[in-house]
């Protein structure tokens, strides 16, 4: 728990003091965009150039958790890092030519309780970071399934994303989540895998 010794003040500068706080951040991505690239190579790059520690949820769903840990400056560059891989894939997808520079889209997910914080009051904290960045914010109004979480989505161009990311971050740091978290999994609910159970045997039941 490096955040009491970040904040004790040491004779350190803000700076200093910033980088010795171990942040965690994580994010909602698609399948294929978590799918380690050939052997894992693009997920083993980015976690040794930054010095982050980077996890990938198990599972078949198609969105994955992808946690990001270190300090702040291990983190900015891990997200930075990404963000720009995103956007060299979307720019390789339209036949390899790059048709200007595509809006890259990264969902955080982020404690409920750590939302109002980032929306301010009338809004005015969100209008605040969208405007001195440039990038899309979004805050999900409803709670991810089966936890207490909220999705935050950050639309831009890679520059324009990392300094969105580096003020959610300042935020969150600044306002820590009130009670327990229950964290988003994805994954099909049971409710949904009997539902699809019942679907195909009464499908099996209608053509005998």
């Amino acid at each position: 728990m490096a955040s009491p010794d970040g904040a004790s003040g040491t004779g350190g500068s803000p700076e200093e003091t910033e980088l010795s706080i171990t942040l965690t951040l994580r994010m909602l991505m698609h399948g294929k965009v978590t799918a380690e690239g050939s052997k894992g190579e693009t997920v083993k790059r980015i976690r040794e150039q930054s010095s982050a520690r980077i996890t990938i949820s198990e599972g078949s769903c198609p969105e994955r958790i992808t946690t990001i840990t270190g300090s702040t400056d291990a983190v900015f560059r891990a997200v930075s890092m990404i963000a720009f891989k995103l956007e060299e894939d979307l720019g390789a997808g339209a036949d390899g030519v790059s048709a200007g520079r595509a809006p890259v889209t990264l969902r955080l997910v982020i404690p409920a309780s750590q939302c109002g914080s980032l929306i301010g009051k009338a809004g005015a904290k969100i209008r605040e970071i969208r405007e001195s960045t440039g990038a899309q914010v979004q805050v999900a109004g409803d709670l991810l399934p089966n936890s207490t979480e909220r999705a935050v989505t950050v639309s831009g161009v890679p520059d324009t994303i990392i300094q969105c990311v580096r003020q959610i971050c300042a935020v969150i740091l600044e306002s820590p989540p009130k009670g327990a978290t229950i964290p988003y999994h994805p994954g099909l609910s049971l409710g949904t895998i009997l539902l699809s159970a019942n679907q195909v045997r009464g499908h099996s039941l209608s053509k005998g």
